[in-house]
Formats: structure tokens, C-alpha cells, sequence
């Protein structure tokens, strides 16, 4: 069954050490994810800043 993906219209590119991205797809492996949803789960865990604060 093909997987859909949900609809994005952001892209965000980043510069990784080659030591980090090797980390990062290892615990995507690990995980059975992808590096999208790892990463997005991720900033879904961060604590949401006041910014009033």
C-alpha cells in the first residue's frame, strides 16, 4: 500500500556534520521513521515560548 504524505508547503534545508546525519539515520533505522518524522516530532516536543515573556 503506498504511503500519503501529508500536505506541506515549507521546506527547510539544513547543514548536518556528517557525524550527525550518520546519527540521525541510525535512530531513524532503529526507529522504523523517517527522518521528517523524527524531526518533526521533535519540534512538536519543544515547550512553547510566551512571547509576551
Amino acid at each position: 500500500m503506498a504511503r500519503t504524505k501529508p500536505k506541506s508547503d515549507k521546506v527547510l534545508t539544513i547543514r548536518l556534520p556528517e557525524k550527525d546525519l550518520l546519527h540521525l539515520e541510525s535512530y531513524c533505522i532503529h526507529q522504523g521513521k523517517t527522518k521528517t518524522e523524527i524531526i518533526r516530532a521533535l519540534i512538536q516536543s519543544l515547550p512553547t515560548v510566551d512571547p509576551s515573556s
